[in-house]
């Protein structure tokens, strides 16, 4: 009885939740309902919030508007686009293009990182937003990320390589990118998305 009581305690969930989670709330775009600080907590695992009427004003962006992840745990970011767009026989390579904020957190993880046809299966690449920790890389058991880091653009934003698509004849439908983060659910907060950005590779 006394397992369960704790188990359901507001005290014990509030701590896995952002200490600023009140506020963040109050910035959903939709209504935020729950009963208990546990229920609140799943909610948010499972639906990520949209803040700030979905809209960041940055004045360095070549867009009116960008998007900033704020406090998920559930982090997956696709884009898609036909590959009849794409120059024939032409290796095409795609790029996250971001930024992160000064007090960011949770984003020195390992990503699992694709370009592929939609609905087919393939590897995952491995990519890290932010450089972890010499700690965290014993954790993880790697040494050398360098080639899996993101890389600063002329422009001022970072940009990491998903993946690579060739495109062939120009007639293999549609063509995910996509970077996700879907296993430690560890909070994350701090991630502008500029957009995801598909050109020729180099080289």
């Amino acid at each position: 009885m006394g397992f369960k009581s704790a188990a359901e305690s507001d005290l014990l969930w509030k701590q896995f939740l952002p200490s600023d989670y009140q506020d963040i709330i109050a910035r959903s775009v939709s209504p935020v309902v729950y009963s208990s600080e546990r229920e609140l907590y799943f909610h948010l695992c499972d639906s990520p919030l949209l803040l700030d009427g979905g809209k960041l004003t940055l004045t360095e962006s070549r867009f009116a508007e960008v998007a900033e992840l704020l406090s998920v745990c559930w982090l997956e970011i696709t884009g898609i686009m036909q590959t009849r767009m794409l120059s024939l026989t032409t290796n095409y390579a795609a790029y996250l293009v971001f930024k992160i904020h000064r007090n960011s957190f949770g984003l020195d993880e390992p990503s699992k990182a694709s370009v592929k046809l939609v609905q087919q299966s393939g590897e995952n690449n491995i990519v890290y937003l932010k450089r972890p920790t010499r700690e965290k890389l014993r954790q993880l058991g790697v040494r050398n990320i360098d080639s899996r880091l993101a890389k600063e653009r002329r422009d001022g934003w970072m940009e990491i390589e998903l993946g690579e698509y060739f495109n062939d004849n120009g007639d293999g439908g549609d063509i995910q990118m996509q970077l996700r983060e879907t296993e430690k659910l560890e909070w994350k907060s701090g991630l502008i998305i500029e957009g995801i950005e598909l050109r020729p590779k180099e080289g």
